[in-house]
C-alpha cells in the first residue's frame, strides 16, 4: 500500500517529476513529461503497479529524509541494527524528451545493512507488464513505445516480471544505480556520467532572500521542479487522483497548466528571482490565450494543447480505495469568466515587475477584452470547477472587473496599445465601475453581511476573500469586514477554511472535502491586509505547521484525520503560501519594499 501522502518527496528535472516516500520507494513516476502514462503507479495502486523500492532488510530504528541544500536532491537515511544506509535520489536536468533518468545512489555510512532492493516496472499505469532481457547496455525493461534501461553494479534477477535482489552494503560502499527511459524504437540513451550529473544538478537550483526565507525557497523550487522546461507551462501538481476525501470520488488529473493561477505564478517566480522562468511563462500563456477568446479553456496540457479527454483506469484500486483512478480532466470543457482575469492580470503584473513586452500582446489584450464585455454578463462555472450548474458566481464577477481594471491600467501607465488603447479608455473605465457596481449590488448578500458564493445565494464561498488581493474593495471595508467575519463563523472547520459548504450540493459531487489551504492564506492575508497583523502571523504559522517533513504541501489537510489530502505537492498552495509571507512581510515593514504580489493595489491595505 502507498504510504501517507504527507510522506513523500519530491523529485524532478522540469519535464517530469517523481515522488519517493519516506521508506525509499518510487512510487509515482511518469516519462518522459508530467501528463505522460506512468511508469510506476504504486501511488495509486499496489506494489504490483509500478514501483522501484530499496528498503533495510532488518529493523529500522531510525529514519530521516532531507533535501540536500537548496535542492531537489533528496537523501533518505536509515540507522538499522548493525549499521546506518544513505540512498541520495535525483534527476539530471539534462533530460529531453528521448530520455527521461532517475538515479539512485546508496551509500554506507555505517556497520553493515542487508538491502531488498525491488524494481518491478508497469508501463501504461501499471497495465503493461515489460518483457526484460539483460544486453550490453544494461538490464532492459520494453512494452509497446516504452522502454526502460537498469545500469549499475551487481547482479540483479529478473523473476515473475519483476527485478528483486538483497545487497549489503557496508561502511564506506557506494552503488550508483541508473534507470533511463527511452521510446523503444530507439537504442538505449548512453550511460550518465554519474558524478557530473549530480554536480550540476546540484548547481542547478536557485535562491531568494526574505523572512521565513528556507520555507520560500522551498515552495519556489518545488515550483520550479513543476515547470515544463521547454514550453514555460507549470502543472498545478504532478500526480492524478490523490483524493480529496479518503475513499471518495473527488479524484482529478490535476498534471495540466490552469489559468486561474496564473497571476499568482507569475509574481512568485519573479519575487524568486527566476526571470528566465517567468518570461517564459508568460510567452507560454500569450501563446496559449491567442485565437478565438471564446475559445479560452481554463486549463491546458503543458504543451499548450486544448484536448484533455477524461477517462478511467478501472484496473487501479485508487489512493487507499479512493476510486475512480481519472486520466484527463474534463473541467477543461468549463466556462469560466475568472480566467479573462487572470490571464490580464498576469500580463500587467508581468509588466510592471519588468518584464519586457512583446510585439504581439496587445492583439490578445484586444480580443480578451472585447469578448469579456459580451461575457461577463453570462452564467459561468466558477472558479472551482463545479458540476452542478452554471451560476452568476460572484468570483467571477470580480474577477471581469479584474480583467477590464488591468486592461485600463496597462494602457494608462504602460502605453500599450498606443492610440488605439487611448481610444477604448473611456468605454473601458465605464464597464469597469458598471461591472463594479452590479457585484456590490447583486454579490453582497445584506442579510448574510457577506459576498456570498453567487447572486441571490445565502451560501459562502471562500472564493471571494480575494477581493482585497485584487484591489476591487480594501480589507478594510465595511462589506469586507463582514464577509471575513461570516467566513470565520460558516466556513472554519478547526481553525482552517473550506472552499464551500459541500453539503449544500453545488457542486454536483457526492461526499466532502477537506480545509482547501489557498483559502486559509487567503485568510491570513485579509488579516494582514485590515490591520490584524497578529491574526495573520498566527494563523501562517499554524499553515506553516500543516507541510510535511520536507516542505511540502498537498491541496487539502483534513483536521479529523490530520493528514494532507489531494494531489501533491500542490502548486496553487505552494502559490499561496508565497504570496501570504510576502504580504505578511510587506504590511510589518509598513508596505514599503517590492510591490506586493498577485497586482495588489496600496488601497488593498487602507
Amino acid at each position: 500500500m502507498a504510504s501517507r501522502i504527507e510522506d513523500y518527496g519530491l523529485i524532478g528535472n522540469t519535464r517530469t517529476a517523481a515522488l519517493v516516500s519516506r521508506s525509499g520507494s518510487i512510487d509515482w513516476f511518469c516519462a518522459p513529461r508530467f501528463d505522460s502514462d506512468a511508469c510506476f503507479s504504486a501511488l495509486i495502486g499496489y506494489d504490483e503497479h509500478g514501483c522501484w523500492a530499496i528498503r533495510p532488510a532488518v529493523a529500522i530504528r531510525e529514519s530521516r529524509q532531507r533535501y540536500r541544500g537548496e535542492t531537489m536532491i533528496l537523501e533518505t537515511e536509515f540507522v538499522c541494527e548493525g549499521g546506518a544506509v544513505r540512498i541520495t535520489d535525483f534527476m539530471p536536468i539534462e533530460s529531453s524528451e528521448d530520455r527521461s533518468d532517475l538515479v539512485r545512489i546508496i551509500e554506507g555510512l555505517e556497520g553493515q545493512v542487508p538491502l531488498e532492493v525491488l524494481l518491478d516496472v508497469r508501463f501504461g499505469y501499471g497495465e503493461d507488464a515489460p518483457w526484460i532481457t539483460r544486453t550490453n547496455e544494461g538490464l532492459l525493461f520494453i512494452a509497446g513505445p516504452n522502454a526502460l534501461v537498469l545500469r549499475g553494479p551487481g547482479e540483479p534477477r529478473p523473476a515473475d516480471g519483476r527485478v528483486m535482489s538483497v545487497i549489503t552494503v557496508r561502511a564506506g560502499d557506494r552503488i550508483p544505480l541508473q534507470l533511463s527511459w527511452y521510446p523503444s524504437h530507439e537504442e538505449p540513451p548512453p550511460a550518465l556520467d554519474e558524478p557530473a550529473a549530480l554536480a550540476s544538478t546540484e548547481s542547478f537550483w536557485s535562491t531568494y532572500e526574505g523572512r521565513w526565507r528556507d520555507l520560500v525557497i522551498r515552495s519556489l523550487l518545488t515550483l520550479k521542479a513543476m515547470t515544463y522546461a521547454p514550453t514555460g507551462g507549470i502543472v498545478a501538481a504532478p500526480t492524478t487522483s490523490l483524493p480529496e476525501e479518503i475513499g471518495g470520488v473527488r479524484n482529478w488529473d490535476y498534471r495540466y497548466c490552469w489559468l486561474r493561477d496564473a497571476s499568482l505564478t507569475l509574481d512568485a517566480l519573479m519575487v524568486g528571482g527566476y526571470l528566465d522562468e517567468a518570461r517564459a511563462f508568460r510567452d507560454w500563456l500569450l501563446r496559449t490565450v491567442a485565437g478565438d477568446p471564446a475559445d479560452l479553456q481554463i486549463m491546458y496540457d503543458i504543451a499548450g494543447a486544448r484536448r484533455l479527454t477524461e477517462f478511467e483506469l478501472p484496473w487501479l484500486p485508487g489512493y487507499e480505495g479512493s476510486k475512480p483512478v481519472r486520466v484527463g480532466n474534463a473541467a477543461s470543457g468549463q466556462f469560466q469568466l475568472d480566467v479573462y482575469g487572470e490571464a490580464l492580470a498576469c500580463l500587467y503584473s508581468g509588466r510592471k515587475m519588468g518584464l519586457t513586452g512583446r510585439s504581439d500582446s496587445w492583439e490578445p489584450y484586444k480580443q480578451l477584452i472585447n469578448f469579456l464585455e459580451k461575457a461577463w454578463q453570462r452564467p459561468d462555472d466558477g472558479i472551482w470547477e463545479v458540476r452542478g450548474g452554471r451560476r452568476h458566481f460572484t468570483h467571477s464577477k470580480v474577477m471581469a472587473w479584474v480583467a477590464v481594471d488591468r486592461t485600463v491600467r496597462t494602457i494608462e501607465e504602460l502605453g500599450q496599445g498606443g492610440d488605439e488603447g487611448r481610444a477604448m479608455l473611456p468605454h473601458l473605465a465605464a464597464l469597469r465601475e458598471r461591472i463594479h457596481a452590479e457585484v456590490c449590488d447583486r454579490g453582497f448578500n445584506p442579510r448574510v453581511n457577506a459576498f456570498t458564493q453567487s447572486y441571490g445565494s445565502d451560501a459562502l464561498d471562500a472564493s471571494v476573500l480575494v477581493i482585497p488581493h485584487y484591489g476591487f474593495l480594501p480589507a478594510r471595508d465595511p462589506r469586507m469586514v463582514g464577509t471575513v467575519a461570516a467566513i470565520e463563523k460558516g466556513l472554519m472547520r478547526d481553525g482552517f477554511v473550506l472552499r464551500y459548504a459541500t453539503e449544500a450540493g453545488a457542486d454536483g459531487l457526492p461526499g466532502s472535502e477537506g480545509a482547501f489551504l489557498a483559502c486559509s492564506f487567503w485568510l491570513a492575508e485579509n488579516y494582514a491586509y485590515a490591520g490584524r497583523i497578529d491574526d495573520a502571523e498566527k494563523l501562517f504559522d499554524r499553515l506553516i505547521g500543516l507541510r510535511n517533513h520536507l516542505g511540502l504541501f498537498s491541496e487539502e489537510y483534513e483536521p479529523k484525520l490530520r493528514r494532507q489530502i489531494g494531489n501533491f505537492p500542490q502548486a496553487f498552495t505552494h502559490l499561496a503560501f508565497i504570496s501570504t509571507a510576502h504580504v505578511i512581510e510587506a504590511v510589518r515593514q509598513g508596505g514599503e519594499g517590492r510591490a506586493p504580489l498577485r497586482g495588489v493595489l496600496p488601497e488593498a491595505i487602507h
